[in-house]
């Protein structure tokens, strides 16, 4: 039988930032939400290979001083996420593992099989309480991605801006103005 290669319990308190350095760095994406540890297996090449073709999307029409990073970690209201993208505003802190959500315009979840309900449920909730103006989720659908596009509306809630599919290149204002086609992006 094989042997565990990482021993580790949990704390007997909530989880909490600081536990995240004693983990593996196996290419598992370590959350917490609540104070719960919520672990998601790697994603597979075409997942990350569609997140690296938004990202391009998006750096190439950022005006200047935003950044546009991959799996920078997110500080939310009890707990710590991990977005496959983070459009940074200009002046945001740098070299930080951690941003802060005032420092956000837009975060984007490419959703997984291991991902879904995190990407449709909590991870929205969870940004919009940290006042994120913007969300996309992204399916990998047949026919090519459809992008869902939301804006944080009344209260800590976000409000669907419209759907965005591969035969459907659109101009968006969100988090700046740009024109999207999914069209180019791998299915």
């Amino acid at each position: 039988m094989a042997q565990p290669t990482h021993q580790w319990q949990p704390p007997e308190r909530g989880w909490r930032e600081q536990d995240l350095s004693d983990l593996p760095e196996n290419g598992n994406r370590y959350e917490i939400i609540d104070g719960s540890l919520h672990v998601t297996p790697p994603a597979s090449p075409e997942h990350h290979e569609l997140a690296d073709e938004i990202r391009m999307a998006l750096r190439q029409a950022a005006p200047a001083g935003w950044r546009v990073i991959r799996e920078i970690g997110v500080h939310v209201s009890g707990g710590n996420l991990i977005p496959d993208l983070t459009a940074l505003r200009p002046g945001a802190p740098r070299g930080r593992m951690w941003a802060e959500p005032v420092d956000i315009g837009l975060v984007v979840e490419v959703e997984s099989a291991a991902s879904r309900r995190h990407d449709r449920f909590t991870k929205p909730a969870l940004y919009a309480e940290a006042r994120i103006p913007h969300y996309w989720r992204v399916e990998r659908g047949n026919f090519g991605p459809v992008v869902y596009r939301y804006r944080l509306g009344e209260g800590e809630h976000y409000e669907l801006l419209g759907t965005l599919g591969p035969d459907d290149p659109v101009n968006v204002d969100e988090p700046w103005p740009m024109k999207l086609d999914p069209s180019a992006w791998p299915r």
